[in-house]
């Protein structure tokens, strides 16, 4: 049976080099799989030893084989743009750093929310408008602990039918005695 990845001294250094300079686990395990391929170690044992799946191994030995060591570290998948501008960032900085009551409120502390609010005055970026009630988290809360008391007595009506008719089973087996 063949090697999986055969290695010569520089690649082996470098995946050495980069293992050891990871500042990430996923970088350290992808060099380990390769290192360990060359090791002529199956799919399986290399899955099995370093605690992931077949797939993942077999994943990283084709990264590694299509675009060497540099292929090795995970690439940030792009998101949504932030919509922090830089003067909003420097505004919260300056709202952070001073104490609310002088700024004219009537609180000594900022809470996320107040803080959220005090940022929309100034910059008119509210960072709350994606969210469905206004970001307000007790909101959600509160629905879901509606939802419970309004339907706790559903999972106890049939609980309490069953210890009736226990009961009802046991003063029959009494009676016929």
């Amino acid at each position: 049976m063949g090697y999986g990845i055969r290695l010569s001294d520089n690649p082996w250094d470098e995946l050495d080099r980069i293992r050891f300079s990871a500042g990430s686990a996923e970088v350290f395990r992808n060099c380990l799989i390769i290192l360990m391929s060359h090791s002529s170690d199956t799919i399986e044992s290399i899955a099995e030893r370093l605690g992931c799946g077949t797939d993942t191994v077999k994943r990283v030995r084709r990264l590694y084989r299509q675009g060497g060591a540099s292929a090795l570290r995970p690439i940030k998948p792009p998101g949504r743009p932030g919509r922090a501008t830089p003067e909003y960032l420097a505004q919260m900085r300056l709202a952070v750093q001073a104490n609310p009551m002088n700024l004219g409120y009537g609180f000594s502390v900022w809470s996320a929310k107040r803080l959220a609010e005090h940022l929309a005055k100034g910059t008119r970026i509210r960072r709350d408008q994606h969210h469905r009630n206004g970001g307000d988290r007790r909101a959600i809360g509160d629905r879901h602990q509606q939802r419970r008391r309004r339907d706790r007595h559903l999972h106890h009506r049939p609980l309490q039918r069953h210890r009736n008719v226990r009961q009802e089973g046991h003063r029959e087996v009494g009676s016929g005695c």
